[in-house]
């Protein structure tokens, strides 16, 4: 009997030994995937994930400035208000079915804050839709905005708000929202208060200076909209106390001190050479 309760005795340890073993594994390995396809699932952009276009704002988790593997990849970014995302259309130049020929007219409905963005936004309808647009400086509810996508022999009457081809604008209109390939849609001059100067026209081609004074070639198909970009006095804003990045989703930083060496200091340097997003025959082809 003695036998019997020893031998019992150990096999109860033994088979308590192995479940505390098996936790342990369990613990390493699954709590390491668990925080995985969370972080995974923190940093997926629900508004990417559309294949419909919608006016109606969209949630959008928070990734702190993290990577699919929950590693840090940006500092200074957590926390901040919970904001929601609104599709915004960047190419103006967007026919309806049926209606190709025919100039676009569309109403402003309300020009509104965006929290994504430093630029205020405008929900325009035109025909049977709606989308949202980044708004110019002068830009209320009820203005009617239009795109022409046909460039004549006469330069148009260039209208804030309205947009056209770089190559249907008068020399020294001030643009925004910047075509660098015609029909990809606005990618330069979309933050507040900027604007761009239309410098010069040469053979089918546009020279625009940007608001970092540099200058690009492009063709003169790419679509512009006339005007400043709204929300001019947003670099004069003032935070007033840390709190307040804090609700806009800034951390602070780390603090530590660093010395800063002599290129730390002012530099005047020329401005690069115009950056050409054509395809021009070189005079040697020719």
């Amino acid at each position: 009997m003695m036998s019997v309760g020893l031998l019992s005795c150990a096999l109860r340890a033994l088979s308590l030994r192995c479940s505390q073993l098996a936790g342990v594994s369990a613990a390493l390995t699954g709590s390491r995937g668990f925080m995985t396809s969370a972080c995974d699932r923190q940093n997926r952009s629900l508004w990417k994930q559309r294949d419909k276009y919608t006016v109606r704002p969209i949630g959008v988790k928070k990734t702190g400035g993290r990577d699919y593997t929950g590693k840090i990849i940006t500092h200074r970014i957590g926390g901040g208000h919970k904001q929601r995302y609104r599709m915004i259309d960047f190419q103006r130049l967007r026919y309806e079915a049926g209606k190709e020929e025919q100039p676009i007219e569309e109403k402003v409905v309300e020009v509104r804050y965006d929290p994504c963005r430093s630029a205020d936004i405008a929900l325009v309808a035109g025909g049977s839709r709606k989308r949202w647009i980044i708004a110019t400086e002068h830009m209320e509810a009820g203005d009617l905005i239009r795109t022409f996508g046909a460039i004549g022999r006469m330069a148009v009457l260039a209208r804030e708000g309205d947009s056209h081809p770089l190559g249907a604008l008068p020399v020294g209109t001030l643009v925004n929202n910047l075509e660098l390939f015609p029909g990809r849609g606005a990618q330069y001059i979309r933050a507040a208060g900027t604007c761009g100067v239309l410098l010069r026209k040469v053979n089918g081609t546009a020279i625009v200076q940007l608001p970092s004074k540099h200058q690009i070639q492009v063709l003169g198909a790419c679509m512009v909209t006339v005007g400043r970009v709204s929300n001019v006095e947003h670099n004069k804003r003032v935070i007033g106390k840390a709190g307040r990045n804090r609700w806009l989703g800034i951390r602070p930083s780390s603090g530590l001190w660093q010395r800063k060496g002599g290129w730390a200091g002012r530099k005047i340097r020329p401005l690069p050479p115009m950056k050409r997003f054509v395809s021009l025959p070189s005079a040697a082809k020719s």
